[in-house]
């Protein structure tokens, strides 16, 4: 590996494991100073740490329930499994830059952070309630391995959405209550849809590569 790989791979390996630990920072003192439910106004009304959990899909859906559930947190794993290598085939084939780079730190970072919530929570938490606090307390959790909630609380209250509006009427913009992790994976996907050509360059010239060879055979 050369010094300019060793660099990139140094780079991500840092900047995953620094907003991991942001991520599990803000969920570990939300799950152990708030009840569910519970709600702490950070600017005026419009944004607010409003303490929620969820089976482990952004923005507080849920799917599935015991099944769905595992089933999410198995296709994570493989999800995070597949963007690793991906990002490494690329660092091998010199096609990393600064802006790859950070789509897939935020992409990895954010995916593992909820993933941690999925496999561990449960083990090493006692229950949140909307009348008692959870306690750190490893091996007597509320759920098995795989089976943890995932924090949210992040809440915008933007401004408020019609009561004709389907679905969301009657609540505000943005309705769904979020997280650190769903922050990351969102702008990591914002940018490269934007950037997108520098995401998939190497997809393109494979099949460009094929197609001439073809052209070329007949």
């Amino acid at each position: 590996m050369g010094n300019k790989n060793k660099k990139y791979t140094a780079i991500f390996c840092g900047i995953v494991v620094v907003l991991i630990f942001i991520d599990q920072i803000l969920k570990f003192w939300i799950k152990t100073h708030m009840s569910l439910g519970s709600t702490i106004p950070l600017l005026g009304n419009w944004f607010n740490l409003h303490f929620v959990e969820n089976e482990g899909m952004a923005f507080g859906i849920s799917f599935g329930q015991q099944i769905g559930k595992l089933s999410l947190s198995i296709l994570r794993l493989i999800l995070v499994g597949l963007l690793v290598w991906y990002f490494f085939r690329r660092l091998r084939d010199d096609k990393i830059d600064g802006i790859v780079l950070t789509i897939f730190c935020l992409v990895v970072a954010g995916a593992l952070g909820n993933i941690i919530d999925s496999l561990f929570y449960g083990l090493c938490f006692t229950e949140s309630s909307y009348f008692n606090i959870a306690q750190w307390s490893p091996g007597n959790g509320y759920a098995p391995f795989f089976f943890g909630k995932v924090v949210d609380m992040f809440y915008l209250r933007l401004f408020p959405i019609p009561d004709k509006f389907p679905i969301w009427g009657g609540s505000y913009f943005f309705p769904a209550v979020f997280n650190f992790a769903d922050s990351c994976i969102t702008i990591g996907i914002f940018l490269a849809l934007i950037f997108n050509k520098k995401i998939f360059n190497d997809i393109e010239n494979t099949e460009i590569s094929n197609e001439t060879i073809n052209n070329q055979k007949q």
